[in-house]
């Protein structure tokens, strides 16, 4: 072990996705980076200055796994390390995959990085590259050297002097009215770029997600003329010689819409009910 640094990981289960998280089950953490889309090198490291609440460690750890980032490294957190804050808010990842170690000095974590980012919102002077989210990662990607990110506590982010030890700097494009973010946010932000970059689709596309085909012409028409049956017995087209002209309104008001097939009879059963009522509401007509 590096001196300066105190180590806690926790020992990947086999796990399996599920809706409200990881459960003791089928694929192993190994099975679950290989289904990851467009792995196509190491994730960063995220490294956090200081942190002062168990529960943002844990938060932060939750996201990292979302985008299949799986390792932490704290620099004197506040708390100290294992914080039984954290865990809750971690929601399992940290039993299901990301690893943390402890460190007590800023130096201590860098010393076996190659690219080191460091995040602020703040202006710094420095002669530095400044990156987004986005070119951050494109330029770990592009380097393909062992990367950490550094963040900063959660009451005044990096001190300039650790800023003055990374690579580049990365800052987001948040209101400059109100510039702070979370930290456990701040981790998010990252890692949903990082996730982005690597192909990755969410959970439910192209599985039945989305908006259907639109609907055929055909039933686009009948559906008008139903309509238009009931507008005309409700005595709506008024006067008469503009009538022409309000049907092809109507018609064209939902053509716009792209209306897919499902879309077409939930609305003709509408129709049917205003027109008709349901249950004890229900009148009887001779058509």
């Amino acid at each position: 072990m590096r001196r300066g640094a105190y180590k806690f990981r926790t020992r990947p289960p086999a796990v399996r996705f599920k809706e409200n998280g990881f459960q003791p089950g089928e694929l192993t953490l190994a099975d679950g980076c290989a289904m990851w889309r467009g792995m196509s090198c190491s994730p960063p490291c995220i490294i956090l200055h200081r942190p002062q609440l168990g529960e943002n460690i844990g938060s932060a750890a939750r996201v990292m796994l979302n985008f299949g980032l799986t390792e932490m490294r704290l620099v004197e957190p506040r708390d100290g390390w294992p914080n039984p804050a954290a865990g809750p808010l971690s929601a399992g990842a940290l039993d299901a995959g990301v690893s943390v170690e402890s460190f007590e000095t800023v130096e201590a974590a860098l010393a076996d990085l190659e690219l080191v980012l460091a995040t602020t919102a703040r202006p710094r002077g420095m002669e530095k590259p400044v990156v987004d989210a986005a070119q951050g990662v494109e330029m770990i990607k592009s380097r393909g050297l062992k990367t950490g990110i550094l963040f900063g506590a959660e009451n005044h982010g990096l001190p300039s002097e650790i800023v003055g030890l990374a690579d580049a700097i990365l800052t987001y494009p948040v209101n400059p009215e109100f510039a702070s973010l979370n930290l456990a946010q701040a981790v998010g932000v990252l890692c949903a770029s990082w996730g982005a970059s690597q192909g990755a689709v969410g959970r439910w596309q192209g599985e039945k997600a989305g908006v259907d085909v639109p609907a055929p012409r055909e039933d686009l028409i009948r559906m008008f003329e139903h309509l238009e049956d009931e507008l005309e017995r409700a005595g709506y087209f008024y006067p008469a010689d503009k009538t022409p002209l309000m049907k092809t309104n109507i018609r064209n008001a939902f053509i716009r819409g792209n209306w897919t097939i499902q879309e077409v009879r939930t609305f003709r059963g509408a129709i049917k009910a205003l027109a008709l009522g349901r249950g004890k509401a229900r009148i009887q007509r001779d058509d």
